[in-house]
């Protein structure tokens, strides 16, 4: 795939996330589509009350459309023949990670947001409706990828690959719903999670392209430029949050590139900020209970979880945070990619 055509498309998604703003925006606030606030977060945050939400509508529209009209340039300029097997594998497998990513967003996030919104709540879908979603849409994932004849069950430890047989399934499903709450759980300060995620999919363009997986490339490219049209609206101060429309979409689409390209390893290295975003919420629940059971009363390693409101109130500004994570996201992202340029098995 030309190098024009990919930053096209990631010029197009940008522009067409950036523009949509100047329409859901303003539309998302006459219906009073606005964030609540928890009570137990950072008390600046009260300020945030009634911010829009779902505009991760932006992105989600500018990456899909930009994909598609990328793909169908690319097509038509002498590009994948699909009359090829192999040609409309690929092609079912960016068909079907998209679907994926806008149906897994459409179900466990926007009805999580509208839930929200409507009954004017901090909390949507119960968390029993939540993991019985992402049961559902990650196995039924697995299963088409097996269908489309990934029946690979090694998973590539750095020093070791072990065949987990029919284990290797279960393990993904878990795999899956983990990333793609850790995606979630960072999109907690403006831009923190746009930002992360512009950084993390630009490392996945390349990670794909290197797979001979040009179609997840261009897909993953688009989602980076679709996340910096957003960023126009989410910076601080934000006047829109993406909401679980928007990280739902984000970690689906996180997720199932990696699974598709078979970067079980990468993903967690390319993803770090996500996953140790997750891990601070496991730790602090984990240690809260252990100390209220052996000493009577809760304590805490963390002043707040997710770790990124552990900075917060410790002082550090919400563009102090976005800039270092983001930063910390690039150098391990950028490790991931010169380790697999240079030949290290890290897949």
């Amino acid at each position: 795939m030309p190098i024009w055509l990919t930053l096209s498309a990631a010029v197009t998604s940008a522009v067409i996330a950036a523009l949509l703003g100047f329409i859901l925006i303003p539309f998302l606030r006459r219906i009073h589509f606005g964030q609540t606030i928890l009570e137990e977060g950072p008390a600046w945050h009260k300020s945030k009350q009634g911010t829009p939400i779902m505009g991760g509508f932006l992105f989600i529209i500018g990456s899909v459309a930009a994909t598609a009209i990328g793909y169908a340039v690319w097509r038509f300029r002498g590009g994948p023949d699909l009359t090829d097997a192999e040609t409309t594998t690929h092609a079912l497998r960016l068909l079907t990670v998209m679907l994926f990513s806008l149906l897994y967003s459409g179900a466990c996030g926007f009805t999580d947001d509208f839930i929200k919104a409507v009954k004017k709540r901090n909390e949507g879908l119960n968390p029993k409706q939540k993991i019985l979603f992402q049961i559902v849409f990650c196995s039924a994932f697995l299963a088409i990828m097996y269908a489309l004849g990934d029946h690979e069950t090694t998973i590539d430890l750095l020093f070791i690959k072990l065949n987990f047989g029919l284990l290797y399934y279960p393990i993904m499903l878990l795999f899956m719903i983990y990333i793609i709450n850790a995606v979630n759980l960072t999109d907690g300060i403006d831009g923190l999670c746009g930002s992360v995620t512009v950084v993390s999919m630009l490392c996945m363009t390349i990670l794909c392209a290197t797979f001979g997986e040009l179609e997840l490339s261009l897909y993953a490219i688009t989602i980076a430029g679709g996340c910096i049209g957003f960023l126009v609206w989410n910076l601080h101060p934000a006047k829109c949050f993406m909401g679980d429309t928007g990280s739902m979409y984000l970690g689906g689409a996180f997720a199932a590139l990696g699974v598709a390209c078979r970067m079980h390893l990468l993903l967690v290295i390319v993803g770090i900020v996500y996953v140790l975003d997750a891990l601070s919420v496991l730790i602090q629940t984990l240690y809260f209970k252990y100390t209220r059971k052996k000493y009577g009363e809760g304590r805490r390693i963390f002043k707040m979880s997710p770790i990124h409101h552990h900075f917060e109130l410790c002082k550090w500004s919400e563009y102090k945070i976005v800039v270092v994570f983001s930063l910390f996201g690039l150098v391990f992202g950028a490790l991931a990619v010169a380790a697999n340029l240079a030949g290290v098995s890290v897949r």
